[in-house]
């Protein structure tokens, strides 16, 4: 369980790191970065599906892409209708970089191993992205439209960290 933990620490200390990054950001930046944070989730699940042989991880990674393609659609649609476009930034390229490392670690790994790198990875990612979205983003966006369609898909994205911390358990309680 100290591995599982120490491997969570460093997928918060990695997404964290770029909160400074993040500050005082407008709100068509703040798009970009919750889009970018969307398609970052999409393809780690594209990872699972092709790696992972349990088939709750492949649920779960199912869900990632259904779900996280949904927002980013509702986000597009949203964007196109107030007639602007997200304004890429630093902390969408921190992510960005952050992802490619976490792409290369989990490319390496196979079976159960895979799948706790994962789904660890998974939980950590919704802690800190949900933290973000709901103590930053939410209470300095100014555009309504842009603040209800963000509270909306923390909502989602709380039920994906459920989600995630239960396989995470249930996975470390199986291999005792």
């Amino acid at each position: 369980m100290s591995k599982l933990l120490a491997i969570a620490a460093l997928t918060l200390l990695a997404i964290t790191s770029t909160a400074s990054a993040q500050e005082n950001l407008n709100d068509l930046e703040i798009a970009h970065a919750a889009y970018t944070a969307d398609l970052i989730d999409i393809r780690y699940a594209h990872i699972a599906l092709a790696i992972s042989e349990s088939p709750e991880v492949r649920e779960f990674a199912e869900l990632m892409i259904r779900d996280h393609t949904a927002v980013n659609e509702g986000a597009f649609a949203l964007l196109t209708k107030l007639n602007v476009a997200p304004q890429d930034n630093a902390f969408s390229q921190a992510l960005l970089k952050g992802a490619a490392d976490k792409n290369k670690e989990l490319l390496s790994l196979r079976g159960a191993a895979f799948d706790k790198a994962y789904t660890t990875n998974e939980l950590g990612y919704h802690q800190t992205v949900n933290k973000i979205v709901g103590e930053m983003w939410l209470p300095n966006v100014q555009t309504p439209e842009l603040k209800a369609f963000l509270a909306q898909a923390l909502v989602t994205f709380q039920v994906h960290e459920g989600h995630a911390e239960q396989i995470v358990k249930s996975r470390a309680v199986a291999r005792r």
